[in-house]
């Protein structure tokens, strides 16, 4: 009897009942910070990576190593504070801030200096890779490359393929009775920078062999792209046809997300296929 009223306070003296307090705290503060800027598809696929990465976590919890030195210790808890301190944690602050982009890769790397120390970080090294995906290609693609003009010019193909008639201008697809500009937003660079994530994670999960290793993630981005050039050609075709209501569901509504999923949906498939006709490495 004595030994099941100790058991809540060993528990509380563990390490592992404070590594996943900090742990879920994090997660909490990031999901809330993602809802109030109103990222509905960077949202749901953080979902959807940090349940990848918790089942990771999950599966090898009893053979992990938490050993770690105070430095490393000290490192981690500073790489949280500053980008907590970084955040937009004021309640009238709605802006996605690129160190939110940033945080969940950053958290992960703190977590795993506190738990075990930099000679440990090789225990998490698919839990890194999966969480550097999630948010930090898409900073990079954002300030290195803007795709918008290839982007409108292969939605001007597409609709010239389905006979309209069409003329291209720049960032400006025009049919006869109007037409969108592909700014920066439209352009696919977040499609894309999504399924490269999602490629990141499947070849951790279901590793191929080496030669496919640059060839899938190439297949995702172009995946990426190619739904959203198909996107950009069906509103130029509403706004044409003057269904502005049709536009803006296709735009910003839940349209938008349904290409977002359309696109995920053609790269599983594609890469299962593969799986079939390749001999995976044991992990």
């Amino acid at each position: 009897m004595n030994n099941y009223h100790d058991l809540p306070v060993k528990l509380i003296k563990t390490s592992y009942f404070w590594l996943l307090t900090l742990a879920t705290s994090l997660v909490v503060i990031y999901m809330t910070l993602l809802s109030k800027a109103g990222d509905t598809a960077h949202l749901g696929m953080s979902g959807l990576f940090l349940l990848v990465v918790g089942s990771l976590i999950w599966e090898k919890r009893h053979s992990l190593k938490l050993e770690s030195h105070i430095l490393s210790k000290l490192l981690g808890v500073l790489i949280i504070g500053l980008l907590l301190f970084k955040l937009p944690l004021s309640p009238h602050k709605t802006d996605l801030n690129p160190y939110l982009r940033i945080s969940p890769f950053m958290f992960g790397l703190g977590l795993s200096l506190i738990a075990s120390g930099v000679r440990g970080l090789k225990q998490y090294w698919r839990e890194l890779i999966i969480l550097f995906f999630l948010g930090i290609p898409s900073l990079i693609l954002s300030s290195l490359t803007n795709p918008s003009e290839i982007t409108a010019k292969f939605s001007a193909f597409i609709l010239e393929c389905l006979n309209y008639d069409v003329s291209l201008q720049g960032i400006h697809i025009n049919l006869p009775t109007g037409g969108v500009t592909v700014v920066k937003g439209c352009s696919g660079l977040e499609a894309m920078a999504y399924l490269l994530g999602i490629a990141a994670i499947v070849l951790t999960l279901f590793p191929l062999r080496r030669i496919y290793n640059l060839f899938v993630p190439i297949v995702a981005v172009i995946v990426g792209f190619v739904v959203n050039a198909v996107r950009v050609a069906l509103m130029a075709i509403l706004v044409a046809s003057d269904q502005l209501d049709a536009f803006d569901y296709w735009h910003e509504g839940e349209g938008s997300l349904i290409f977002g999923m359309l696109a995920v949906v053609i790269f599983i498939g594609f890469y299962f296929l593969l799986i079939r006709f390749s001999k995976p490495q044991p992990n």
